[in-house]
């Protein structure tokens, strides 16, 4: 049996997105971007992500998908992990171990400092794996999203029973009054 890590490339696109509905099905969650979303912010003319793949033998069985990420607190650069899949068929096998070291070696590039990622707080095993690496859990703080009608209306500078716009633009100079 042999183990490779590699960057992903845009001929990979069809795997990665295998492997996030994978992932997605054990979380009980759903992809709503497809293959064309990846291959556009992931290998399009500015990529907005990496993708570091573990093959096993050449066949895809675990991913790492990564972004830069800054830490004003810290005033440093860090590696944000958005997925970590890891095939049940390879799993126990130290690919998730190794696809987060390659991942902070790729994360070099832009000065990395520091590694993070989000796990849920019910995912004992998640969390037994995370802390067995070295990983701490940091305060209470909760993950919050904005998107669609909300997103918009954020946008737009009108709340949710305010239809009025607010001009919410910094101005030409881009200071604030």
């Amino acid at each position: 049996m042999s183990l490779t890590f590699r960057p992903a490339v845009a001929a990979d696109v069809e795997q990665i997105y295998r492997m996030l509905v994978a992932l997605a099905d054990h979380d009980h969650g759903q992809v709503k971007g497809g293959t064309e979303s990846i291959a556009r912010y992931g290998f399009g003319p500015e990529p907005m992500f990496r993708v570091i793949l573990a093959e096993q033998d050449t066949v895809p069985v675990g991913l790492c998908l990564f972004v830069p990420e800054y830490s004003s607190w810290r005033g440093q650069i860090g590696v944000y992990v958005q997925d970590l899949y890891v095939a049940e068929s390879a799993r126990g096998l130290g690919l998730g171990r190794a696809l987060l070291a390659e991942a902070a070696r790729s994360g070099r590039d832009w000065e990395a400092q520091f590694l993070t990622l989000m796990v849920q707080r019910n995912n004992e095993i998640g969390l037994g794996f995370y802390n067995a690496q070295g990983f701490e859990l940091r305060g209470d703080s909760r993950w919050v999203v904005l998107e669609g009608d909300a997103l918009a209306r954020l946008i737009a500078g009108t709340g949710q029973d305010d239809q009025e716009p607010v001009n919410t633009s910094l101005p030409a100079s881009g200071v604030l009054p």
